[in-house]
């Protein structure tokens, strides 16, 4: 509930600041004296958009602040979802700069307008001959009936299941697409792959087989200077072994002489091993090498595979063939199981389908059943409301496809006449009508769900005073669950309320301002006079304002 309301610097309005009680509060005053400016700074509170027009004092900012009571609103689901700092009284704030920039607030956290909408109608309902267009929404009357059918959990779930439903279908959707796609192509990735696959290729292998063709295509050459390098070695005269052998002779004789030729004899000593050890690899190689034309063949063959599959995808080396051939065998591995993809996605859209069918079903039943109740609840409160043939037939078609809140088409017709056809609202309801049949709505919902505070904006005009009375009796009967302000110009609603405020205009320094006062028992009793009979009081009037507060 709203329980206070703070203005600053907007329109006719210098500083004004205001407290409400829960219960039926009334707001009265002349015509002009300001009680759309109140609408209008409340508005800006609800996500309106504002301009510079705001402003009373275009050299300073406007601010209107409103304190909510949100305890039993159950909106902590929607502030963690907006990313607001959730308190049980929670402030509002709207600024106006003289720049025309704008800024909101939600409990001092700065907040976009979009989300102050969202949380702004959960807050307050404005409700004038206006908003009674919100009546021919097919979506509000659905609303209408899921509230007397105690639908929420059974919409929440269906809700809920659609919204998976609709992603598997697009998954599915993107399936069959990517499938279409894919069969163009995995011929050809097939080919690839199996290109790579025969090629059986190893990291590292281009280097030796490199090596091993160098080797293979120069193999009388190397023959020949190892032959050559054999007889260097080894040669009885004039061969390395030979003479190193006597260099380290000599130097054995000369090391018990001193230290520094038994240095020099093993270092001879380390040349005689090491040439030794050449000397025998040497002597391997000659026994093992021996020309291969075949295999010769098969190194080449298989080189030119490689260079050729490396051109082909562009590679730089045999690790990103590999990498390749991995990528191919992802695609045709996931193309190849595709159908078996497409048809367990189809299960499961099956399956969902069905859970949906039985939650839409549910949904539909409790519709039904509450419908009679909801007519006859109607036409009683209108009948009181002067509309004694008021009439509605609502038709509930169980369909095929799914909607947002469930399977089913609704027509909500209504006849003002005895013996009149029925029609669509918008079409058989003048705009009083209209406005008497939201009031009846409101005033049925109010006892099975908990509606956000409503003002209701002068709806009671061009209404006979018996009429307005009983109105005033359903707004005191919703006030008792929840937070009801009436603007109104009729002292037989004016004399119901728990509260009673009075805007009014007055002349500050030669400059005209809009003030609003809470009038005490004796000061309502002088406004409800004065909407009886005028600015000259007479004492009829005073007694039958008397009467109508008491």
């Amino acid at each position: 509930m709203l329980t206070s309301l703070s203005i600053q610097n907007y329109a006719l309005i210098d500083n004004l600041q205001v407290n409400f009680n829960n219960g039926l509060s009334i707001i009265t005053g002349e015509t002009g004296a300001g009680k759309s400016i109140l609408l209008g700074g409340l508005s800006l509170i609800l996500g309106k958009r504002a301009d510079l027009s705001s402003l009373k004092d275009t050299s300073k900012k406007c601010i209107i602040e409103a304190v909510f009571d949100v305890s039993n609103y159950n909106l902590t689901t929607l502030f963690k979802a907006e990313d607001f700092d959730y308190e049980e009284n929670t402030i509002i704030r709207r600024e106006i700069l003289p720049s025309g920039k704008s800024r909101a607030f939600v409990n001092d956290s700065p907040v976009n307008l979009n989300s102050l909408q969202v949380l702004g109608e959960r807050l307050i309902d404005i409700h004038s001959q206006h908003q009674t267009l919100q009546l021919v929404s097919n979506e509000f009357q659905f609303q209408i009936i899921d509230a007397l059918a105690n639908n929420d959990t059974n919409l929440q779930d269906y809700k809920s299941e659609l919204k998976t439903y609709k992603t598997l279908q697009k998954e599915l959707k993107e399936l069959l697409a990517f499938q279409a796609e894919a069969i163009k192509e995995h011929d050809y990735n097939s080919f690839l792959l199996n290109e790579l696959i025969e090629a059986n290729l190893v990291e590292g292998e281009l280097e030796l087989l490199e090596e091993e063709n160098e080797t293979l295509s120069n193999i009388e050459e190397i023959k020949e200077k190892l032959v050559a390098s054999h007889q260097l070695l080894n040669d009885e005269q004039i061969g390395i072994l030979t003479t190193l052998n006597e260099l380290k002779n000599n130097f054995q004789k000369l090391k018990n002489y001193s230290s520094k030729y038994e240095d020099l004899f093993n270092r001879v000593q380390s040349c005689v091993i090491e040439i030794d050890d050449v000397f025998r690899e040497v002597d391997g190689m000659q026994d093992t090498l021996e020309a291969d034309p075949g295999r010769l063949e098969e190194v080449n063959a298989k080189l030119l595979l490689i260079n050729n599959l490396l051109q082909k995808h562009v590679a730089t080396d045999i690790s990103e063939l590999i990498s390749i051939k991995n990528d191919l065998e992802d695609k045709v591995a996931v193309t190849e199981n595709l159908d078996a993809t497409i048809e367990k996605k189809k299960n499961e859209i099956s399956k969902k389908t069905t859970e949906l069918n039985t939650i839409s079903k549910a949904i539909h039943d409790s519709r039904k059943q509450a419908i009679p109740e909801l007519i006859t609840q109607l036409e009683t409160i209108l009948s009181s409301l002067g509309m004694q043939n008021a009439q509605f037939k609502i038709d509930l078609v169980y369909g095929d496809g799914f909607q947002t809140n469930g399977k089913d088409d609704m027509s909500f017709l209504f006849s003002a006449n005895k013996g009149g056809q029925f029609n669509e609202l918008k079409k058989a309801a003048s705009g009083g009508e209209l406005s008497r049949i939201m009031l009846a709505i409101k005033s049925i919902l109010s006892n099975y769900i908990q509606l956000p505070t409503i003002i209701f904006d002068e709806i009671d005009s061009g209404v006979s005073g018996e009429i307005s009375n009983k109105m005033g009796d359903i707004m005191l009967l919703m006030s008792k669950t929840m937070q009801v302000i009436s603007i109104t110009h009729l002292p037989q609603i004016a004399a119901k309320g728990h509260t009673h405020f009075k805007v009014y205009k007055e002349d500050v320094d030669e400059v005209t301002q809009t003030n609003l006062v809470k009038l005490n028992h004796d000061e309502r009793i002088v406004e409800i006079a004065q909407m009886l009979g005028g600015t000259e009081m007479s004492s009829s009037a005073i007694a039958h304002a008397k009467e109508l507060l008491n």
